[in-house]
């Protein structure tokens, strides 16, 4: 196990990173049954990076709203993103809090989670190609997620610099961070959730 404190603004925030989680989407390891456990108990919430979406960052002449001009999900990744959702309901989680990052890539892989609607944060949206907005929106983000409420299972769909940014994991696409938030106002990563 490996422990890392990352300082974002005025908040703490505590990262413990946990390996060997399952690489398949199935309930398959005392592990995930842990994570899955966790994200029902009304003080963890998961970061998920959208589903595969073939190629690195966007192609020149990228518009936000017009999904036509960015990178966007294969049919591979539209059945992630389905079985992701499906996981989420194997595991007695039928509904949740989504939010998404505005790129096409994200929206599309949260609906595809059928989890409940789906709702936009400007500050989910990708820095890849504006690193120096990586501190502000880690900052708006980090004050969004202690107003929360998580008595319902809350996921927020997202890039992978955004969840680097706030976690120091790198996940894959399709991959859950399961994080917990501790009463005095703490985040700790306790592991991730492979759905490739």
């Amino acid at each position: 196990m490996l422990g890392h404190l990352i300082t974002v603004g005025k908040a703490l925030i505590s990262v413990v990173f946990i390996t060997g989680l399952s690489s398949t989407p199935v309930l398959s390891s005392e592990g995930d049954a842990v994570l899955w456990n966790s994200l029902r108990s009304g003080e963890h919430f998961a970061l998920l990076r959208h589903a595969i979406a073939p190629g690195t960052g966007d192609p020149p002449g990228f518009k936000l709203g017009s999904c036509q001009t960015q990178r966007n999900l294969s049919q591979e990744g539209q059945a992630q993103a389905a079985k992701i959702g499906k996981l989420f309901r194997d595991n007695m989680i039928q509904s949740a809090q989504v939010f998404s990052s505005q790129w096409c890539r994200c929206l599309e892989t949260a609906k595809l989670l059928e989890l409940g609607p789906v709702q936009t944060l400007a500050f989910l949206n990708s820095f890849f190609n504006n690193y120096e907005y990586r501190e502000s929106q880690t900052q708006k983000l980090t004050g969004w997620l202690h107003e929360q409420n998580l008595e319902q299972p809350l996921v927020l769909v997202t890039h992978q610099v955004n969840i680097t940014a706030l976690t120091n994991v790198y996940p894959g696409s399709g991959e859950l961070v399961i994080i917990r938030r501790s009463k005095s106002g703490e985040f700790e990563v306790v592991g991730t959730i492979k759905t490739k």
